[in-house]
Parts: structure tokens; sequence; C-alpha cells
């Protein structure tokens, strides 16, 4: 997204809670552990976070999640979109988006953009940045909304980041063309099957070593 919109780095993020280790490229350059923060200036303002890891610390998840949500205040921002994925531990042909608020009054948006809350299903809690920043931007007055992909848990989902981004995109009122997602979620749909047809005559070998008697 933050490609297709062209939407411009102006902040680099480092910090002591970041895993004590550096980057290496093709070329052998190293760089530290950095999250970025990008602008898109359009009818709607946007701030994207992105970055290479999460803080290696409980500590460091609540001082990292403090610190953005100073910038998004200082910034005027308003609602907070926080994303990720949902492991359901098998292949899922029909990805949903789960979701999470931390106001009420926001499930209805969410519905009307496609996002579902099956009771139980999406689990008990969200885990670092995403579930944290929503949790406390509600203690300073900041909406949010956590979507979380539907997916294995085993591979990388274009499929999952796919469905993810169209609803993402209609609460946003901005179009990014999905091409190349979705020919990376046809290339994946592609391996997958070739997993299962694999496990289905590995099932088949072992059906037929159980019919074999050994006599002695």
């Amino acid at each position: 997204m933050i490609e297709e919109i062209k939407a411009e780095r102006v902040a680099e993020v480092h910090s002591l809670y970041f895993p004590p280790h550096v980057l290496i490229d093709d070329q052998g350059i190293a760089r530290l552990l950095n999250n970025e923060i990008y602008l898109y200036q359009g009818e709607r303002n946007l701030l994207f976070l992105v970055g290479d890891y999460q803080s290696a610390t409980n500590e460091g998840h609540y001082h990292l999640a403090d610190t953005y949500l100073r910038i998004a205040e200082e910034c005027g921002v308003r609602r907070i979109y926080t994303l990720g994925g949902y492991g359901v531990g098998n292949f899922v042909d029909e990805p949903r988006v789960f979701a999470a608020v931390n106001r009420e009054g926001l499930k209805k948006e969410v519905l009307e953009a496609g996002g579902v809350f099956p009771p139980g299903e999406a689990g008990t809690g969200i885990v670092g940045a995403s579930g944290l920043l929503i949790g406390m931007g509600e203690k300073r007055g900041i909406e949010g909304i956590c979507l979380m992909g539907e997916t294995s848990g085993y591979l990388v989902d274009p499929l999952s980041a796919k469905k993810l981004l169209s609803v993402l995109c209609r609460f946003l009122q901005i179009e990014v063309d999905p091409t190349r997602l979705s020919d990376r979620a046809l290339e994946m749909e592609q391996f997958i099957q070739g997993l299962k047809e694999e496990s289905e005559r590995e099932n088949e070998r072992r059906r037929g070593g159980e019919d074999l008697v050994y006599i002695g």
C-alpha cells in the first residue's frame, strides 16, 4: 500500500528494545534494525508505521507503543488501524478478516467494511503492538481497530493479505491495485495444492503399508 499510493518516509525509529543485531543486504552492507513512519497526503492524510521487528521485551512493547502514540497525538491522529494475521492451523480457501475494536460504536463500521466478530473464534487476546496501540490509544481518546487476516500460520499468505487489504481500503476510501498480491496468491495456491496432493499420496502409501501382513 505504501508503494502503491507513494507515501513518503518522514521518520526512522531506533530503539534499544529491538533485538541486538543488524540486518545485512545483498551487497554486504549492515544496518541497524528500525521502524519507519510514512506520510500520505491526500483527501485524508495517513501515517503508516512499518518496521523490521517489534520489541524483544515486555517493557519495550509498552515503551514503544507509548512513543508511537505520542507521535500520533502530535500529528492529530484520530483513529488507528493495526494489522496482523490470525493463524488457525490449517489452510483456508476463503480467509475472513477478524476484528477487534476499542469502542463498541466502531463495530458497525467494521461489519460494513467486511470484518467479522465471530464469538470465541478470534482468540482471547492480541499480543504485541497490534493490541497495545489500540488498547493504550483508547486511554488517549484515539479510536482503534485491529484487523487480522485468517491464515494457516504455516506460510506467507498473500491471499489473506489481499482480503485484509480490501477491508482496509474500504475504511480509508482509497484504491490500491491488488495485482501483485493476486499474482502471489495464485502462486501460493498452486504451491499449497501441490503440498496437499503430496500429503494425500503419502497417506495412500501409509494406508497401503498397513494392509501388508508380515509373517516371520
